[in-house]
């Protein structure tokens, strides 16, 4: 991953970030259940030291993580004569963590992800409109990607995601309700019902 790459990412602490990417020129990135393991257990290394995840959903051929930065502003990691914040290192090292291991379990070479991973800062006022919240259409935008792709006629069918967490259906999960009730006032007794609402598709184009 070159570190042109790199700089086209930069995370500020406390703020929170809709983090995508797919397979370049949308190839599959998951073909079974351990590739999507794989990726996960990444997550859990690379991802989770430096932010609190609020939603997330992996798709064959792309991903979607929402979080909240938590590195302390003054770190940082140095690469050749570059130094990036701790994050941006992690969202490198889960990229090409996972890179490796693809390429290296089906035999082939070359780019796996497009060469940008796009890092959209939801803290930004601009993004929040009078009558739909950027930033809660987002977090139920991800959870609804399986129905929306049309892998699942019922978004509880769908194990890679944090919906199943969120609906009470698995107990544990890399999200907080207690953090989200925060960034999201997340709701227990409402949120099947939440989930199922339309995110405008005007607010879609950078998805």
């Amino acid at each position: 991953m070159s570190d042109l790459f790199l700089l086209l990412m930069k995370f500020e602490p406390d703020h929170i970030y809709h983090v995508f990417n797919q397979g370049n020129n949308k190839q599959q990135l998951f073909h079974t259940r351990d590739d999507y393991k794989k990726f996960i257990s990444f997550i859990r290394d690379y991802i989770l030291p430096y932010a609190d995840i609020v939603s997330w959903c992996l798709l064959p051929n792309h991903f979607h993580i929402m979080l909240v930065a938590k590195f302390d502003s003054g770190e940082f990691v140095k690469s050749g004569n570059l130094r990036f914040d701790p994050l941006t290192n992690g969202v490198r090292k889960l990229i090409s963590g996972y890179s490796h291991y693809f390429n290296d379990k089906y035999n082939r070479s070359g780019a796996l992800f497009r060469p940008k991973t796009k890092a959209k800062d939801l803290s930004d006022e601009r993004l929040r409109f009078k009558e739909e919240d950027y930033l809660l259409n987002c977090f139920y935008y991800i959870l609804q990607n399986p129905l929306r792709h049309g892998l699942v006629k019922d978004l509880a069918e769908w194990e890679f995601s944090a919906f199943r967490f969120y609906a009470g259906l698995r107990e544990h999960d890399f999200c907080s309700k207690e953090i989200v009730r925060l960034v999201c006032e997340y709701d227990e007794k409402r949120f099947p019902e939440l989930v199922m609402g339309r995110m405008p598709d005007y607010l879609l184009d950078d998805y």
